[in-house]
């Protein structure tokens, strides 16, 4: 086979020879006709190839139903494919013609070799991308850190490519640059030190599940406050409630603190978690008055009824004095309306009963004493969880005055205004 290439490829050459040309210039000449006959075939090759793999690729992947061959497609695996047949053509057409000119050979093999290399690195790159984009479409993977593990193997196999281009255009064994390299390999593990430290933070938060893709976090140091939408070898991508994105760098996940929100998603409630302060001097013990008044309270009637009889029964067993409401036991207004407020919130709908539910005591401070509430939302969605929110607590603010107490507030400029206008008016 070679020998009858050989001959087409001197056939022209012979005939410039015979017809009394020179033959250092025929060899040239003929060298230039087999060079445009070669690329010409070359073309036609690559094109006939690519246009018969593209049509077949299109019409397999339409009469199938995975995906997979979908992202081969899209990640123009068929077209590196088709480079194969005119490589061919390539490694058997170049020592033949350039068989009179060494060196020329020796730079044509050389880029011939360089060509497979990347050719193979972007074949390798393409089964990479499409197994990504096939894996992203299952459940099982669409929330794990894939991007970052291929961007890994994709610096690995162009590491690989680089170090084999290099070793042809050199002339050294790959061996011989391995162990130069490694004298080097400080200034290596300096240069990629972000994404030897993003590869090992990616590790570990895959492998203990800090973060994944969909999740709700809440980075203060980075302004971050969305969901998480990609996580890749160097950066976290979150887009925030606005619609606008912030990229964390994927090793500040280990290395700082910050919240994630997937346990109060997965979980059957929000967490409710406010307070109103209460004004301490508006605390007082209720009288016979004020116990007729809050059995007509539908929601605490029987709880009213109930510790009332409880406390009686213990003032008369005790034979406590009655003449003062500091003797024996007494409610009070401020536990009353506690206990209204636990009272309205196991009636309330869009509350989950199952989960803790209690309206808490907190030490007092100079705003007053605050009434904590501290439940949870069956509807985590934000804007149904600030409705139910703001619906208990406007409907708790407003019940504050039937149970004689008073909201604290800080003074405004106009209530000093009235308060020295009346000191103005005693004063005369």
């Amino acid at each position: 086979m070679r020998e009858k290439l050989k001959y087409f490829s001197d056939f022209l050459a012979k005939r410039f020879i015979e017809q009394g040309m020179d033959e250092d210039i025929a060899q040239f000449l003929n060298m230039l006709i087999n060079i445009a006959i070669v690329f010409v075939l070359w073309y036609l090759i690559h094109y006939i190839t690519k246009t018969i793999l593209l049509t077949a690729f299109k019409r397999f992947t339409d009469k199938t139903k995975t995906t997979f061959d979908d992202f081969l497609v899209k990640s123009n695996f068929p077209r590196y494919i088709s480079n194969i047949f005119p490589l061919l053509l390539l490694i058997v057409a170049v020592p033949i013609t350039f068989e009179e000119y060494p060196q020329l050979l020796k730079v044509f093999e050389t880029l011939v070799d360089i060509y497979i290399i990347i050719l193979i690195v972007l074949i390798c790159r393409s089964l990479l991308r499409t197994t990504t984009n096939y894996l992203k479409r299952h459940e099982k993977y669409r929330d794990k850190p894939i991007e970052s593990y291929t961007q890994v193997l994709m610096i690995v196999f162009w590491s690989i490519g680089f170090i084999f281009i290099f070793s042809e255009l050199t002339g050294r064994s790959v061996l011989g640059f391995l162990l130069s390299l490694g004298a080097a390999s400080a200034i290596i593990l300096f240069i990629f030190k972000d994404t030897i430290l993003g590869f090992i933070a990616s590790i570990q938060v895959s492998v203990n599940d800090i973060v994944r893709i969909g999740d709700w976090i809440t980075f203060s140091k980075y302004g971050a406050d969305g969901f998480v939408t990609e996580i890749n070898l160097a950066t976290v991508r979150v887009q925030n409630w606005d619609n606008t994105y912030t990229t964390i760098p994927t090793y500040n996940l280990i290395a700082d603190s910050f919240h994630n929100w997937r346990g109060m998603q997965d979980s059957p409630g929000r967490r409710i978690k406010r307070a109103i302060n209460i004004k301490q001097s508006s605390i007082r013990f209720v009288n016979e008055n004020d116990i007729e008044k809050f059995k007509e309270f539908g929601l605490i009637a029987p709880y009213i009824k109930e510790r009332q009889e409880e406390i009686n029964n213990y003032n008369l067993q005790m034979g406590v004095n009655k003449k003062h409401l500091l003797n024996g036991r007494h409610q009070t207004n401020l536990g009353v309306f506690r206990q209204y407020a636990l009272s309205y919130l196991k009636a309330h709908p869009q509350l989950n009963q199952e989960m803790t539910m209690m309206v808490r005591h907190l030490a007092p401070t100079t705003q007053g004493i605050p009434i904590e509430i501290y439940c949870f939302s069956k509807d985590k969605r934000w804007e149904f969880y600030e409705a139910i929110t703001a619906d208990i607590f406007d409907h708790l603010i407003a019940a504050v005055p039937y149970f004689d107490l008073q909201l604290f507030e800080s003074p405004s400029g106009d209530d000093i205004i009235k308060a020295v206008r009346e000191m103005s008016r005693e004063s005369i």
